[in-house]
């Protein structure tokens, strides 16, 4: 056992006042890169976006498994999280120029987050030849090895930077996929990884909270700065209730379904590393290009859109309903077929969006995005009306 791990009394765990600071970076975080895909409209900076979006998310994720064990109470602990926060921030400031003059900095802070971090777990936290102790040091040799292509393509330029990174970041996602499993060292169970399921859900639903209010504080900062006249305050109200949709989508019970699941899984460390640490990112994303979406609505409400302004607009939330959907599914094994066609339809809706006003397009996916939530609610209506179980009921 770690000698800063929590004590299991029975009682659900809560997300820390440490752990809320700790998260206030990535609300920064998540608006440079927000900022980013704006000003880089173009496949390619929807690729960059991507890549840095993922760094971003992969720094949070492991942490968040971290104080899912680690008492944040501890001294040692709390100065770890502190640091790691300074790390993450400086790591944020270079997302504006991660793939020009920012380069080396943006890598060697992943780098200082993703070694710091495990070398702290393997070496301070678990004591010797404890489970902890190989866990964290198999971790720590795939970021040592995926460290050399980060800070390679740190000092490299252009699309060779691009390939390094992307190898790096193969390594990095292909880790958790095979247990970081070490030539020459004995494979370790994924059972081996303790999980404490309320606290380690409600840290991935406050990071979807934070993404929201990202789009929130974006859409307040946009429609601010403009002049505001009629159409540009329907626009502002039509890209809220955008956001306030996705919030229900997530919230009204998909949320507390697969929370519920993982908690009677018997492949609890599996379930939560596809549920929670590969399926969230997809929803952040998803709400990331919408919150694109709603800037260029509001900032052009009655102009018509095109190309890459269009498909910002309806692939945020088309991406968001899939994600759900694929969340569903490995946590369910069930698909939603309400939220597939919801994504189908706001795909369709970018076929009619070079012809209409962007405050038009944006309507249109916000009532797409109510049509799937209405319809789910008749069906729970219908439900309750035959005297079945809810979903949340119906897991047990």
């Amino acid at each position: 056992m770690s000698r800063y791990q929590r004590t299991h009394d029975g009682s659900e765990q809560k997300t820390t006042t440490l752990e809320l600071f700790y998260d206030l970076v990535f609300v920064f975080a998540i608006t440079q890169v927000s900022h980013f895909l704006l000003e880089h409209l173009t496949w390619q900076g929807a690729g960059q976006a991507a890549l840095v979006l993922l760094v971003v998310w992969w720094s949070w994720n492991y942490t968040t498994w971290v104080t899912n064990e680690l008492d944040p109470e501890a001294i040692a602990v709390r100065l770890l999280l502190i640091g790691l926060m300074l790390a993450s921030f400086l790591m944020a400031i270079a997302i504006p120029e991660a793939f020009g003059d920012r380069a080396l900095l943006f890598a060697g802070a992943y780098v200082t987050i993703q070694i710091g971090r495990h070398t702290f777990l393997t070496f301070v936290a678990a004591g010797p030849g404890t489970v902890e102790r190989e866990r964290s040091k198999r971790i720590l040799i795939w970021f040592v090895v995926a460290a050399v292509f980060w800070i390679a393509g740190g000092l490299a330029d252009g699309s060779l930077r691009t390939a390094l990174w992307l190898i790096g970041l193969a390594i990095d996602y292909g880790g958790p996929l095979c247990t970081f499993w070490v030539p020459g060292m004995k494979r370790i169970p994924p059972s081996a990884w303790e999980l404490e399921v309320s606290h380690f859900a409600e840290r991935f639903q406050l990071f979807v909270i934070l993404a929201l209010g990202e789009s929130i504080v974006v859409t307040g900062a946009t429609a601010s700065k403009e002049d505001l006249s009629a159409e540009r305050l329907a626009s502002f109200a039509v890209a809220f209730l955008g956001t306030a949709a996705m919030w229900w989508v997530y919230f009204n019970a998909a949320a507390a379904v697969a929370q519920r699941r993982l908690e009677l899984a018997t492949n609890r460390t599996t379930l939560a590393r596809d549920g929670y640490t590969y399926l969230h990112v997809l929803m952040v994303a998803g709400i990331i290009v919408s919150a694109v979406g709603d800037e260029l609505v509001i900032a052009h409400p009655g102009e018509v859109l095109h190309g890459a302004e269009v498909v910002a607009v309806v692939a945020g939330p088309a991406i968001y309903l899939l994600a759900l959907v694929l969340f569903r599914l490995r946590m369910a094994g069930t698909l939603s077929v309400k939220r597939t066609l919801g994504a189908a339809g706001c795909i369709v809706a970018g076929f009619v969006g070079t012809t209409v006003s962007a405050l038009a397009l944006g309507a249109l996916v916000v009532a797409i995005l109510v049509a799937v939530i209405t319809a789910e609610t008749v069906t729970g209506a219908h439900r309750r009306a035959r005297g079945e179980p809810s979903p949340l009921e119906a897991v047990g």
